[in-house]
């Protein structure tokens, strides 16, 4: 008999395993090379539907992106449970669920991605220390999609700073919320979701219609942990001396504002929290999106606030952490 490990202590203890793999090892490069990565795997299915379907009239493309995005969950889904089926072969009587939670954990540990994050925002900070603007320029260019040439300084520090508060939250605190959730199937299903919205939930002439179902559905799956990266970043500006209630009143007055119904969230705790003003208009393939401010301090951020910045995430994924262990203890105790 085949026994999932599905409760709510199993995928918590899953994901507690998936947490602290990727924090201290992230995602071997050598592994990269031998077999890429579940979110290279997804994205090509993405792309492989995207020229089959997308086509036809703006109702169609609309339906086509629907279908779309139905076989995408079905395939990753179906594969998710699989990987789930079979770990719970090693489930046993005397043994218990933990080979298959170490196991489920080790897969789940290529979802979230705290250790990646760290490292792409810190080389920005030491790309304007050693290289100056355009060694800056470069490294955010890696990780934000705004025209890199049209930044200052500060703009290239805020831009560090905001992907590193919307990606805290998209990037680590949702997949590790659908993890403590639905263990493997969940954590995988967002991947799925949040890869497609990256790639076809754009607002351009390709994509507004075919891409419509993968947007709607990002915004949907991301709005708990959205609200959770905020609050973990507020209180990781407890623990460290910064402005814990500036990231609170920030988050309450500016957060709705946005012009992502998430990403404000973490956006507006970290422009409170480090007294800076954070979003506002950007420029994207030289067209100018117009949004609203995070926080209302100062615009002028520098290489330090990068730094500081990157202390409240590592606290902040702490704090995550320890949330986790925390429920785990208590659904351990009220199970025992």
């Amino acid at each position: 008999m085949v026994h999932l490990p599905g409760t709510f202590a199993d995928t918590l203890a899953v994901l507690a395993v998936a947490l602290g793999i990727e924090a201290a090892a992230g995602y071997p490069d050598a592994l990269y090379r031998a077999a890429g990565h579940p979110v290279t795997w997804i994205g090509r299915l993405i792309a492989a539907l995207e020229r089959g379907l997308n086509r036809g009239s703006e109702r169609r493309r609309r339906i086509a992106g629907c279908v779309a995005l139905a076989l995408l969950l079905a395939v990753v889904g179906a594969l998710a449970w699989a990987f789930t089926a079979l770990a719970g072969l090693l489930v046993g009587p005397r043994i218990g669920p933990l080979p298959a939670v170490l196991l489920l954990g080790l897969i789940c540990a290529s979802l979230p991605a705290q250790r990646s994050l760290h490292q792409h925002v810190a080389a920005v900070e030491q790309a304007l220390r050693t290289g100056g603007l355009e060694a800056g320029r470069r490294a955010v260019a890696m990780i934000v999609g705004r025209d890199p040439e049209r930044l200052d300084a500060p703009a290239v520090c805020r831009a560090a700073i905001e992907s590193l508060a919307e990606n805290f939250s998209d990037g680590i605190v949702a997949p590790a919320f659908w993890i403590g959730c639905l263990g493997l199937p969940g954590g995988a299903l967002y991947k799925a979701i949040n890869t497609a919205d990256s790639m076809i939930g754009h607002r351009t002439p390709r994509y507004a219609a075919f891409g419509w179902a993968a947007a709607r559905l990002d915004d949907g799956v991301n709005l708990p942990a959205a609200r959770l990266a905020g609050l973990l970043i507020a209180g990781a500006a407890a623990l460290r001396g910064a402005d814990a209630r500036g990231a609170l009143r920030a988050m309450v007055r500016d957060a709705r504002h946005h012009r992502s119904p998430n990403a404000g969230w973490p956006e507006a705790a970290m422009a409170g929290a480090l007294g800076l003003r954070l979003a506002g208009p950007r420029v994207y393939d030289g067209t100018l999106v117009p949004d609203a401010h995070m926080g209302d301090g100062r615009a002028e951020a520098t290489a330090d606030d990068i730094a500081r910045a990157l202390a409240l995430y590592r606290t902040a994924c702490w704090l995550q952490g320890g949330l986790v262990l925390a429920l785990l203890a208590l659904c351990l105790t009220l199970a025992g």
